[in-house]
């Protein structure tokens, strides 16, 4: 049967309907758990499988080209590489662990699960970029590796079924840690009050302002380095070519970044995330509930071995290094989800004076996703074959 809506104009008013009101049900507590990103996928899955809207359409295709690439640019515009040489060892070094961990677990657990699943190789480079750097990371090494659209919803609906609950815990740990006698025994590294307590008393996480003029210039860059690093990658072969694009990109919005007037365009996150927001829309039509319960599993499973392994890989690493708790935490978090997030972890924990170190780490995390992913997940290929 034909979906209700089949028009250009149509579904492209639903999409931004559906990122409208991602951002309106922010005002409501219950909601703003769960952030727009799940929303907007969420919607999608439920317009699409009620058969409102298509589950492929040809307009998907344009933010399926544009949009990540754009939006991964705008994210990377604020990462201030001088920052990085100013965080102490510990952080860095937590930080390192997390890497290290997500590209070990995932290329052992890869050399079972990816010949058993479709397109398993490009799966295993997807999941080392979300738990790197976060979300934006596995659908721009998607996009990279070109990932078929089953694949794209598949590897998203893994992440989030496995991943959500994960973060959702991390806001309650600092908490609970705190209160354990008995982790306070087991791990007894950890900050001060002193250490953790600021001077600054500056509102967290505030409203911003930009203008108009903002928004101009963070698209006229992204469209540039997008069109930039997709002329450059022309030069490669087909099957490369995709995954040269986006290391491109990620190579020019860094060496942009470095820049300060670059840096003190205002906007940038925000406005990248409301792009990403229209491509995790399509994210969930693509979302075939059918499909998912006979495919997808296996794909779960891997997603589930790929985070329970590296944490617990990472946090061996971290306590035989004797790394403080908090980093460690923070580290976790900014490498599952990304440096906002790990930011509100630490804010919940009142360890206001690692915020920006949460922020910093996350860009880390953010940056080498990208190169790290699209590495392993050519090695896996070329160990497995197809």
């Amino acid at each position: 049967m034909q979906p209700l809506i089949t028009s250009q104009g149509a579904i492209l008013a639903v999409m931004a309907s559906i990122v409208a009101v991602s951002f309106l049900l922010q005002r409501l507590k219950f909601f703003k758990s769960f952030g727009p990103a799940i929303i907007c996928i969420i919607i999608g899955i439920i317009l699409a499988n009620f058969n409102i809207v298509p589950h492929w359409h040809d307009v998907y295709g344009v933010f399926f080209q544009y949009a990540i690439p754009v939006a991964l640019t705008m994210f990377l515009l604020n990462v201030n590489l001088k920052e990085w040489i100013k965080l102490s060892k510990q952080p860095l070094l937590a930080m390192a662990f997390a890497v290290i961990s997500v590209c070990a677990v995932t290329l052992l657990a890869g050399l079972y699960f990816a010949p058993r699943i479709p397109e398993g190789w490009k799966i295993a480079g997807m999941f080392i970029g979300t738990y790197t750097g976060g979300s934006s990371n596995l659908t721009a090494i998607g996009t990279g590796l070109n990932a078929s659209p089953t694949t794209f919803a598949s590897a998203n609906a893994a992440d989030y079924i496995i991943g959500l609950p994960t973060i959702v815990l991390f806001f309650a740990i600092p908490g609970i840690l705190a209160r354990s006698k008995w982790f306070k025994r087991v791990w007894p590294y950890s900050l001060t009050e002193e250490e953790l307590s600021t001077d600054d008393d500056t509102e967290l996480f505030s409203k911003k302002e930009w203008s108009i003029t903002d928004i101009a210039l963070l698209f006229a860059i992204g469209f540039i380095v997008a069109e930039v690093a997709t002329a450059l990658s022309q030069g490669f072969s087909a099957l490369t070519s995709g995954a040269v694009r986006i290391l491109l990109i990620t190579t020019l919005a860094l060496i942009l970044a470095q820049f300060k007037p670059i840096r003190e365009i205002k906007g940038n996150m925000d406005v990248g995330y409301f792009v990403a927001l229209f491509f995790l829309v399509i994210i969930g039509f693509l979302v075939d509930i059918n499909e998912f319960m006979n495919s997808a599993p296996l794909i779960a499973v891997f997603c589930f071995f790929v985070i329970i392994g590296s944490l617990a890989l990472h946090i061996a690493l971290c306590r035989l290094f004797k790394i403080k708790y908090q980093y460690v935490l923070i580290s976790i978090v900014a490498a599952i989800a990304d440096g906002t997030t790990a930011a509100l972890v630490a804010g919940t924990g009142k360890w206001k004076s690692i915020i920006s170190v949460a922020v910093v780490l996350g860009a880390i995390g953010m940056a080498l996703g990208n190169y790290v992913g699209i590495g392993v997940a050519y090695l896996l290929k070329a160990i497995i074959g197809g």
